[in-house]
């Protein structure tokens, strides 16, 4: 293949000229795409807005729970099934969403093509089922374009560069669409999903969560990491690093939703100190002892292990890690020789915002929020822009509530000169 069919992300072919203005990557999750009812409503949507004039890539998921359905049936043959061949497996989903809207767009009037992660040129390293993105290859959307046509692209998948396919990891979608916008140079990269945007907590938690109108990359980050369903974390680093704006928004409505973009951005202006409250029970907290951190880490990322929290007490290391690396974990530690314990029973609980950088007593607010509530935090780590509390398990839905209702998330947020959060008095 010559080389000027090669595209590193995010720069374009060197074959072809910048895309035009008016360009828009569009992702919708697999709740936008449950039914057919649902995929009709997301032609509609792609079809809209080619009629506007733009150049419309889409990104689909999986429809509903399908990929989950067939990580059950690939576990229901094999307890331990073949990665490649589980990738092989659950790539399908994002196939046949992406199949069944070029045929509503067809039938629309529009001339629309589907792509396989392969066939869009998405390549990727070569860990199955965790894989990352390293170059796109965009040749064949960019002609497909450039006929007029709607792209839609598979997501969570791509090929490798031993020729295998390889799947990006829960929320890959995410990441597909957020690194197509960045190769293709697209104005906007819209994830669509079904919920309004970015909320200061989860709504289905905290009854009066408030919708963003807009998050900084790295608050975003740290609330992805967090527990934040809403986007990938992988997808929100991809953005920071490559300039990508996203818009989060909703499915079945024209409303603006919530803008990931850079801190210094106009849409950054009169920020609440506090952003949200994000929490998460997926994860388990781990007590090693008996063996040197570099050999503890460098085991872990060997073995595909996405370690969140790390801290040190004296011989001992504490660190988590997603419930779903369990097997992979526990396996590790025991082929490291070392001491350890895992207590599963903890959420997270973490207070985001990047206004905490300038205005103390951030930590004073949270930690004595917790305590009028009887609940106290296990375990403790903080960043410039987060504190992160690990509590019981049944203690997180009342601790979100509580640091929510205590930094005034669910009121509209104060002038720029009263940061939200110090107007009850609190410093």
């Amino acid at each position: 293949m010559p080389a000027s069919e090669f595209e590193a992300v995010p720069a374009v072919e060197t074959d072809s000229k910048p895309s035009p203005a008016g360009l828009v990557v569009m992702k919708f999750g697999g709740s936008s795409v449950a039914d057919t009812e649902r995929i009709l409503i997301v032609a509609r949507r792609l079809a809209a807005a080619r009629e506007r004039g733009l150049r419309v890539v889409g990104v689909l998921s999986a429809m509903g729970d399908s990929t989950d359905e067939l990580f059950t049936l690939a576990r229901e043959i094999s307890p331990r099934p073949h990665e490649r061949e589980l990738d092989m497996l659950v790539s399908v989903g994002e196939r046949i969403s992406c199949a069944l809207a070029a045929m509503a767009l067809l039938d629309l009037g529009h001339d629309a093509v589907s792509l396989t992660g392969s066939q869009a040129g998405i390549v990727t390293d070569t860990a199955h089922g965790k894989a990352k993105i390293l170059e796109v290859r965009a040749r064949r959307i960019h002609e497909a374009l450039d006929r007029g046509a709607i792209v839609l692209v598979a997501g969570f998948q791509g090929v490798s560069t031993e020729a295998e396919v390889t799947t990006l990891g829960r929320g890959g979608s995410d990441t597909t669409a957020v690194a197509l916008a960045s190769a293709l140079g697209a104005e906007a990269c819209e994830i669509y999903t079904d919920v309004d945007g970015v909320f200061s907590a989860d709504p289905r938690v905290v009854r009066g969560a408030r919708k963003l109108d807009a998050v900084s990359y790295d608050e975003m980050l740290e609330l992805s990491a967090s527990g934040a369903r809403v986007l990938q974390l992988r997808s929100v680093e991809f953005a920071r690093n490559h300039g990508v704006a996203l818009h989060v928004r909703s499915s079945f409505s024209d409303d603006e939703g919530t803008w990931v973009t850079a801190e210094e951005s106009g849409r950054m202006l009169e920020k609440a100190m506090i952003s949200g409250i994000a929490h998460t029970v997926d994860e388990t907290v781990y007590r090693v002892e008996g063996i040197p951190a570099a050999a503890l880490l460098s085991a872990l990322a060997s073995s595909h292990v996405n370690v969140d929290t790390i801290l040190r007490v004296a011989d001992e290391i504490v660190f988590s890690a997603p419930s779903d690396d369990g097997e992979t974990t526990s396996r590790t530690l025991d082929e490291l020789g070392a001491r350890w314990s895992a207590d599963a029973d903890l959420g997270k609980v973490s207070v985001v915002g990047a206004g905490m950088k300038s205005h103390p007593g951030v930590a004073a607010t949270a930690f004595e929020t917790l305590d009028a509530n009887g609940i106290e935090p296990l375990v403790v780590s903080t960043s410039p822009i987060k504190i992160t509390c690990y509590v019981r398990r049944s203690e997180v839905d009342r601790a979100v509530a509580a640091l929510h209702e205590a930094f005034g998330l669910g009121e509209l947020a104060p002038s720029s000169s009263e940061p939200q959060g110090l107007a009850r008095g609190r410093t």
